[in-house]
């Protein structure tokens, strides 16, 4: 049977926190009573991570995939192209959430369903810092590519349709590559819809800031160049 939900985790260096964090993900998708497989995307780790998640797979709709660099981007890009849901699903390890899915399955006419940390309904439980972050990325999606959408960071479902026509183009890797599928997925003219979500990660957050910034930027930048030597313009279908 064709899974309603393919469900794409990077891990990386994960060994001791998979354990606590597959179950409660299986659990939260078991609640949800619709056919689904969990893709563990494993990218670089030196800690043991690929047998652990083996591990933790056993008698559940897991599959483990392993790539040999760390790579955020890339190991989503390849669980999103080994998926075959209905809809494809980007999760992260710590923050994960099966009301968000229920929400896409009451929805009619839409190729991607965006939890929007931004949205006015939402309830950011983050430090103040993650928060203020979060704002000046959605400040540079609108200055630099003049998106329309508030968060491309975070939980999204993609149709099945969208992920196999758009994800071969696209070029970014590590933090980039959700953001470029969306701004693609925007200009193309696919329907979107943003939900309100409550954001709570299940632990502090490992990845700095600080090295970040400059990366976002270059890398928006990049996307910026990219649709415009491809002749992009931004549109929605009604």
């Amino acid at each position: 049977m064709r899974p309603t939900f393919s469900i794409v985790v990077p891990v990386y260096n994960e060994a001791e926190f998979l354990p606590e964090a597959v179950p409660t993900l299986i659990e939260q998708m078991e609640s949800i009573g619709e056919p689904y497989r969990v893709f563990l995307v494993e990218n670089g780790s030196t800690d043991g991570t690929a047998a652990v998640a083996q591990q933790v797979a056993e008698n559940h709709p897991v599959t483990v995939l392993s790539l040999d660099a760390a790579d955020y981007g890339a190991a989503m890009r390849h669980g999103f192209l080994a998926g075959d849901g209905d809809w494809v699903v980007n999760f992260d390890i710590d923050y994960f959430s099966a009301d968000f899915l229920k929400r896409v399955l009451a929805l009619d006419n839409v190729d991607l369903v965006i939890a929007s940390k931004r949205d006015p309904g939402s309830e950011d439980r983050r430090p103040p810092l993650r928060r203020f972050a979060t704002w000046v990325f959605n400040l540079l999606l609108r200055t630099v590519l003049d998106s329309k959408v508030s968060d491309t960071h975070g939980m999204k479902a993609f149709s099945r349709d969208l992920v196999s026509t758009l994800t071969p183009s696209v070029l970014s890797r590590q933090d980039l590559f959700d953001t470029e599928l969306v701004i693609r997925a925007e200009r193309a003219g696919y329907r979107i819809e943003e939900v309100p979500v409550v954001v709570e990660e299940m632990r502090v957050t490992r990845s700095s800031l600080v090295k970040r910034v400059p990366r976002t930027i270059n890398g928006l930048l990049r996307i910026r160049r990219t649709l415009a030597d491809e002749g992009q313009v931004v549109g929605r279908r009604s």
